[in-house]
């Protein structure tokens, strides 16, 4: 089973709340356990929260979500000024209110990488196994997507061919 979610937002609060509930809606469409769809849902906001704190001038950025049978991929990508991660303390002082976010992120995720681009901004890559509800809603929607070989069918795949990864 494949979804891919891409969107360019604006670099504004009111953004996060949009992207969240378009993932998490088809995470559930899909059958994903609710738990593992919360772990992706705050994920997502610590990484769209911290573009909007710190990504210097840029007005947008972009989220992409890609499901894949059972991985999650999410990108968000900005066009700040980046970041190094390393330089990020592992703890924020006690009683901090912000400086959790990529410490959540790292907890949470499966992998998780990230990229600099020489003044062009940084991109978060996280990666979550998904777990699927069983009889979810998703079961009905797989039959006639799938190949002989019980894979997923995909434009320009054969069956038992090996998928390619999104994103």
């Amino acid at each position: 089973m494949e979804a891919t979610i891409a969107l360019r937002l604006p670099r504004d609060a009111a953004s996060v709340p949009l992207i969240r509930q378009i993932l998490q809606a088809t995470l559930d469409t899909l059958g994903v356990e609710e738990q593992i769809r919360d772990d992706i849902e705050l994920m997502l906001s610590e990484a769209c929260s911290n573009v909007i704190r710190h990504a210097g001038p840029s007005d947008e950025y972009t989220v992409s979500a890609g499901v894949h049978d059972d991985l999650c991929v999410i990108r968000v990508v900005d066009t700040g000024n980046g970041f190094d991660p390393r330089l990020v303390s592992e703890a924020p002082p006690p009683g901090a209110e912000h400086g959790r976010g990529i410490q959540i992120m790292r907890a949470l995720a499966d992998d998780i990488r990230f990229t600099n681009r020489a003044e062009h901004g940084a991109v978060v890559c996280l990666e979550k196994r998904l777990r699927f509800t069983p009889g979810a809603a998703a079961s009905p929607f797989m039959g006639p997507f799938m190949g002989n070989d019980g894979a997923a069918a995909t434009p320009g795949r054969r069956p038992g061919e090996a998928p390619t990864r999104p994103l």
